[in-house]
Parts: structure tokens; C-alpha cells; sequence
């Protein structure tokens, strides 16, 4: 009944402790079943984090490429470059929830975004990049072995591009009649 006249969270609030629980399950250092699944829900979150900042690196490079082009053309001053966030927000189960990742992590998934989206990365290298800042962060910052894959929704892009040049080279090798 009390709940009732609680106030909200606020978003610096549910940021705050986004970045409590990144740096509780990065500084664990035992061993049990409780930690474990600590990291891994945590792995989990990072890996959609460094999803929608790539994403996000593409998207605010484009929209950065289309303002730059106006103001070229008016011969006003460009905008600045676009930044990447400390703070995502993902969906989780029912709800959304803010995910840390430190700057140094968020800024080098955005770059890669940006540059993806400015093809100065190929689908191939963007995933492989991507893979080893995930590993990095798995590995080194979350004491976890093995890996989550990143970048599925490219991956699976890639997949299907791949089994299309298959069939197209297929046909091509089919005699004329």
C-alpha cells in the first residue's frame, strides 16, 4: 500500500545502478554458482549493449554524414561528431533496464559502427572486431572462458549474402541450352 506514494527512479538513479552492478560482477572474485550466473547475466547484458552501441555508431554517423552534407551546402559550420554512451537501454524479459559498459568500451563498439557505416570496416572485419572487444570484456573484465557472440543480426546478414552468391554462382555454371 505504501508503494503507492514512492517515487519513480529517475534515469541518473537506474544509471547509477547499471554501473553498481557492471563493477560488483567485474570485482568478484569467487568461484561459486552465485557468481557465475552473475557474470553470465551480466555477459548477457553486455553483449546486447555492445550490439545497440554499434548500431548506434552507424546510425548517428549516417544522420552526422547527411547534417555535415547540409551545412557543407549552406557553408555553415559542420556539426560535431557524433559520441558514443557509457549507458544503453535493453529490453529485459518484460521491461527495460540501463547496462553499463566503461567509455573505453562503448567508444571503441561505436567506432566500429562508425566506420562499418562509413565501409571503412567490411561486414567480415566489423564482426571480427566486434568478437574481440566482446572476448576482451568476457575474458579480461568478467573472468568468464569461452564468449557470446556479437553482431547475430549482421552475422546472419552475412549468411544469407553468402548463400546467395552460392546459388548465383550455381546458376551461372549451369550450361546453356
Amino acid at each position: 500500500m505504501f508503494s503507492l506514494f514512492k517515487s519513480q527512479p529517475t534515469q541518473q538513479d537506474l544509471q547509477k545502478r547499471a554501473k553498481e552492478a557492471y563493477e560488483k560482477a567485474i570485482g568478484l572474485t569467487a568461484d561459486t554458482m552465485e557468481a557465475r550466473s552473475l557474470r553470465r547475466g551480466m555477459a548477457l547484458l553486455c553483449c546486447a549493449h555492445l550490439d545497440k552501441t554499434f548500431i548506434a555508431g552507424a546510425e548517428r554517423t549516417a544522420d552526422w554524414q547527411q547534417m555535415a552534407a547540409f551545412a557543407a551546402a549552406k557553408g555553415t559550420e559542420t556539426p560535431p561528431l557524433p559520441k558514443a554512451s557509457c549507458y544503453q537501454r535493453v529490453r529485459s524479459g518484460a521491461s527495460d533496464i540501463w547496462v553499463y559498459l566503461p567509455e573505453e568500451f562503448a567508444e571503441r563498439a561505436f567506432n566500429y559502427g562508425s566506420k562499418y557505416q562509413r565501409t571503412e570496416l567490411s561486414m567480415e572485419s566489423a564482426i571480427d572486431a566486434m568478437q574481440q572487444l566482446a572476448d576482451q570484456i568476457f575474458r579480461f573484465e568478467l573472468g568468464m572462458e569461452g564468449s557470446l557472440l556479437v553482431l547475430k543480426f549482421l552475422r546472419q546478414e552475412l549468411s544469407a549474402a553468402e548463400k546467395l552468391s552460392d546459388v548465383q554462382e550455381d546458376v551461372s555454371q549451369l550450361p546453356l541450352e
